[in-house]
């Protein structure tokens, strides 16, 4: 993030994210049907997968770094 302050409420969103075992899937396995669902809809429908990006800098279904 470009100097921005994030509010508790989008980090406690994002949190969220990195707890859901569908985004935790998709992050882990990186392919199949659960990948393309969390990669389709993380940007449009998905409140908590915004916040992950907005917190984390990254998308929902990429892997976490160092892992």
């Amino acid at each position: 993030m470009s100097g921005e302050r994030v509010s508790e409420k989008k980090r406690k969103m994002a949190e969220r994210c990195l707890e859901c075992p569908v985004c935790r899937h998709a992050r882990k396995k990186q392919r199949g049907p659960v990948f393309w669902f969390v990669r389709t809809i993380e940007g449009d429908l998905c409140p908590w997968c915004k916040a992950y990006e907005e917190v984390y800098g990254r998308k929902a279904h990429e892997p976490l770094p160092g892992k």
